[in-house]
Formats: structure tokens, C-alpha cells, sequence
């Protein structure tokens, strides 16, 4: 890792200490999205037992919302409802971590909680058997926010050689993508694969198919794992759609969706409709899908432009893309290619709900 800043490890150091006995008690990592769109966590201690928790057999817990930009100084209490567990990669059995949302002291969601709107609505629409498939696009960072394997003056030379690339000069920090995957398929985490990105640096992994709320579960556990195994590196992660200014292509999140009736036969006239509605509320889509996504949706780059909705089958420079196969079965899914690498996997998903079968009614 060429840096300026030299990275101590101690990993050898901590893995006596991993080892030891527990005594009978296990260490639940809980687990929360902030203000920022990042990942925030706390530990306690719980006894073991010999089957894993489910969410509604662990405590409630709370943390300081003032200091994640969640509540204000005077009422900073933000509670932590457990909604996922999963295997912890990092402690080992029987380790847990701990997925949940943050509800306000007077028993309201909070206003990052994306999560709860979400979930009413995958509710809602059960009867459709929703599924989705997201593909992160991120970038690896230095300490000096720099992407490595760039020059330390000037840029790389023009994309070509590193997507999907095998090579020195081709890709760089393949050991933290292979210890993230390794680290999804440990914790549970439906990761599905991963491959080298169209500039240095940049990585994707896919997490999918999921059914309804899961989806977003697995993401933002997946994100989680990626910062806290990039931590050990001494590397950062950034999913800015547009980190380094440039003539590259910007990170997004892809998102594939299906319904039972599309997945069919005639599931075409289904795929149809929806991106019809798809259209009619591209603005309203656009508002949740991402800070920054003006400098990526350039109608460059294999993108659509951000001020106008276009599809089509097999192009990837349309907002959405009907894969060429589904296309010429006449049944199958749809990727939506306007999220941002930046967005909330629950606001996608629960935006493409709503749009394609109704609002919630309170």
C-alpha cells in the first residue's frame, strides 16, 4: 500500500486474545446507519445460547444521537430496535452482529430510519413476491484520500485495461475484496459476486437476489463489512459517486427488480408497465437516489442524463436497462441504472414499491 502515512498493524498481536475462552457470554456488535449514510456500532455483552438470537429476543438498546447528527443535545437518546442478526465474521462464533433501527425517545421512527417506511411497503405488496438485486460500485482510498495504484501527481492512464482486469497495474487491493467476500459469505450476507470496476481502484460487488426488505438488511451489512475490513487494511472506502474529478465513470448502485408476474412467461407487458410508471415519477425517484448523482448522470459513461428517463433493451447508457435475454424470452427483470453508489438501498427499493403499486395508506 504506497502511502504517505505509514499503517501499524496488530493484527498478529490480537489474534491470542481472539482465542480466548468467553466464559459462557457472547459479544453482539450492534449496528446503525447515521446521518451521513455511514455505518455506526457499539458492542455489549449477552449470554450465549445455543440457538442464534432473532431480533426480537435482544434488548433494546441506545446510544448518543447528538453525536451522529440523529437528535439534538437536549433529547440525545436514540434507541436501537434490533431488525436482522447475522454470524460475526470478525470475533467468530458465537459472535453476533446486529442490524437495527433508530427510534426516536417518544416512539417514532427517526428521521434517518429509512428502514420503517420501507417495510410497510414490502409488506404491503408481499402478494407481488418482490425481488431485488443491487450492485455496489465503491472506491479504495489511502489515508490521504487519494485512490491507490494513481500517480501521486496526475491520473492513471484512460479506463480500458482495469474492468474485470487480472494484473499488476491493472487492479489494486484485490487482498480487501477477497477478504470482504469472504467476510459476506461467513456473516450470511446473499452476496452473489464481485469484480474489478472501469477506473483503478474502483471495485463492485452484487448482493441479490433478496426478497423485499432483506434486501436492504443485506447491503447495509455488506457496506459494514467492507469499512470495518478496510479498517484492518488501513484503507478507506468511498461510495461518492464521483470521488476524483475527471473523465471517469462515476460509482452507482444498480438496482434489478422483478416481480412474480414478470419472472413468467408474458412477464414483458408487466416489466412494461411498471417502467411507464418508472417515467411519470423520474423526478421523485432522482430526489432519493443519491448525493452527487448530477456529476455522474452525464449521459456519458454508459449513463442516462439526470434531466430525462430513457430505456431499452440491452443499452446501458438508459435509465433503465431490460438485459437482452429477458428481452428476447419476453419474461425476466429490469435494472434500474440511476441510483447513485451513495444511496439508501431502503429508499430504492421502497420508492420502486410505491411507484409500481401504490403508497401506503396510514
Amino acid at each position: 500500500m504506497a502511502s504517505e502515512t505509514t499503517i501499524l498493524s496488530n493484527a498478529e498481536n490480537l489474534k491470542k486474545f481472539l482465542r480466548l475462552p468467553q466464559n459462557g457470554q457472547l459479544i453482539a456488535e450492534y449496528i446503525w446507519i447515521d446521518s451521513e449514510g455511514g455505518t455506526r456500532s457499539k458492542s455489549r455483552t449477552l449470554p450465549e445460547k445455543e440457538s442464534q438470537y432473532l431480533p426480537e429476543e435482544l434488548p433494546i438498546w441506545n446510544f448518543d444521537g447528538s453525536s451522529t447528527g440523529q437528535a439534538p443535545g437536549e433529547n440525545s437518546d436514540v434507541y436501537l430496535k434490533p431488525v436482522a442478526v447475522f454470524p460475526d465474521p470478525f470475533r467468530g462464533s458465537p459472535n453476533i452482529l446486529v442490524l437495527s433501527e433508530c427510534w426516536n425517545a417518544d416512539g417514532t421512527p427517526n428521521k434517518f430510519n429509512h428502514r420503517h417506511e420501507a417495510a410497510k411497503l414490502m409488506e404491503a405488496h408481499a402478494d407481488q413476491v418482490p425481488w431485488f438485486g443491487l450492485e455496489q460500485e465503491y472506491t479504495l482510498l489511502d489515508v490521504n484520500d487519494r485512490p491507490y495504484g494513481w500517480p501521486r501527481n496526475g491520473f492513471p492512464a484512460p479506463q480500458g485495461p482495469y474492468y474485470c482486469g487480472v494484473g499488476t497495474g491493472k487492479v489494486v487491493q484485490r487482498d480487501i475484496v477477497e477478504a470482504h467476500y469472504k467476510c459476506c459469505l461467513y456473516a450470511g450476507v446473499k452476496i452473489s459476486g464481485t469484480n474489478a470496476e472501469v477506473m483503478p481502484a474502483q471495485w463492485e460487488f452484487q448482493v441479490g437476489p433478496c426478497d423485499g426488505i432483506e434486501m436492504g438488511d443485506h447491503l447495509w451489512l455488506a457496506r459494514f463489512l467492507l469499512h470495518r475490513v478496510s479498517e484492518e487494511f488501513g484503507a478507506k472506502v468511498s461510495f461518492d459517486p464521483k470521488p476524483i474529478p475527471g473523465d471517469w465513470n462515476g460509482a452507482g448502485l444498480h438496482t434489478n427488480f422483478s416481480t412474480e408476474n414478470m419472472r413468467k412467461e408474458g412477464g414483458m407487458k408487466y416489466i412494461e408497465d411498471a417502467i411507464k410508471k418508472l417515467e411519470a415519477r423520474h423526478k421523485e425517484h432522482i430526489a432519493v437516489y443519491g448525493e452527487g448523482n448530477d456529476k455522474r448522470l452525464t449521459g456519458r459513461h454508459e449513463t442516462g442524463s439526470i434531466d430525462s428517463f430513457t430505456y431499452g433493451v440491452a443499452n446501458r447508457g438508459a435509465s433503465i436497462r431490460i438485459p437482452r435475454e429477458c428481452g428476447a424470452k419476453g419474461y425476466g427483470y429490469f435494472e434500474d441504472r440511476r441510483p447513485a453508489s451513495n444511496a439508501d438501498p431502503y429508499q430504492i427499493t421502497g420508492i420502486i414499491m410505491e411507484t409500481c403499486f401504490g403508497a401506503v395508506s396510514e
